[in-house]
């Protein structure tokens, strides 16, 4: 087939998704990176303003209080996620009866609405009629009713959820991670007198490592960039306890969806916007930097 042929097959192949990143991708980047130098309310006038929008950022201490709220949740949720995930792997991994259903029950939150998982568990964590609570009293561990989505407890609360629902997505990518490693070597590890924890430690760890990696690296963007959940449940409250980058930001833009008394700022917010985004992409780039280097150390 002549050159010139195959180049225009590939070029039509490639197209739809060539303007879908054009529309979808590319534009909007523009428009953001545009605005950002603008004082712009979504309507009236665009007025010019240089880098007003970043001394603004440098001084808005809510802005930056998200920032720590958000390390805070990514750490928990990473902390809860990373190793619960690899321990029902392993276990739906081995022999078990039902384990199929089992999986599938696993990860069955991953399919379901965020917004109806984080509605669901704003019912049972109510600190008046909640079922926590209930059952906590009911079996005398607590003789009054603890305010979990209040500023003691709030952080904690939507760790366990935001966790909750992530846990089956990864145990499936370990999953397909544990049926790669191929048994001759358990069945080597076990002949020479390796009990269950060393097969663990030195032939499943290691085996896992590249998964591992990709895995991690997965939850840590989208722990950085979740919000839905808190949302929800707490809309960032209470006192900004769980106010985390992506709601502030989303606050900016669509201040009527969250019942924000802030006008809506695209200006500010493309700014907002901008500088979230080096944040996430900069700790991805130094994770992915630190697990190279590890890679070659060990």
């Amino acid at each position: 087939m002549p050159t010139w042929r195959r180049l225009q097959e590939n070029t039509l192949f490639l197209l739809p998704s060539i303007i879908l990143t054009l529309a979808l991708g590319i534009y909007p980047l523009i428009w953001v990176l545009r605005y950002m130098f603008y004082d712009y309310a979504g309507y009236g006038e665009e007025l010019f303003v240089g880098l007003d929008n970043f001394r603004r950022l440098a001084r808005d201490t809510q802005f930056w209080d998200s920032v720590v709220n958000t390390f805070v949740f990514a750490g928990g949720k990473l902390l809860l996620t990373i190793p619960l995930s690899l321990l029902l792997a392993v276990i739906l991994n081995g022999k078990l009866r039902g384990k199929n259903l089992l999986r599938a029950i696993y990860f069955m939150p991953t399919v379901i609405s965020t917004a109806v998982i984080s509605v669901v568990f704003y019912i049972i964590f109510n600190s008046y009629n909640g079922m926590v609570n209930q059952l906590l009293m009911k079996y005398h561990l607590i003789s009054q009713p603890i305010e979990w989505l209040g500023p003691k407890y709030a952080m904690i609360t939507v760790i366990i959820v935001a966790a909750w629902g992530a846990v089956g997505n990864y145990m499936l990518l370990f999953l397909a991670g544990l049926q790669s490693i191929p048994q001759d070597l358990y069945e080597s590890a076990s002949i020479d007198g390796a009990n269950a924890p060393q097969r663990f430690a030195y032939i499943t760890i290691p085996m896992l490592g590249p998964v591992m990696q990709m895995i991690i690296m997965l939850a840590i963007i989208a722990s950085l960039k979740g919000y839905e959940s808190i949302m929800v449940m707490t809309e960032g409250g209470p006192i900004g306890k769980t106010e985390v980058m992506y709601l502030y930001l989303y606050k900016l833009l669509f201040p009527v969806s969250t019942g924000s008394p802030v006008d809506q700022q695209i200006g500010y917010g493309s700014a907002v916007g901008f500088v979230t985004a080096l944040i996430v992409g900069g700790i991805t780039f130094l994770y992915n930097y630190l697990s190279r280097k590890m890679n070659k150390v060990f």
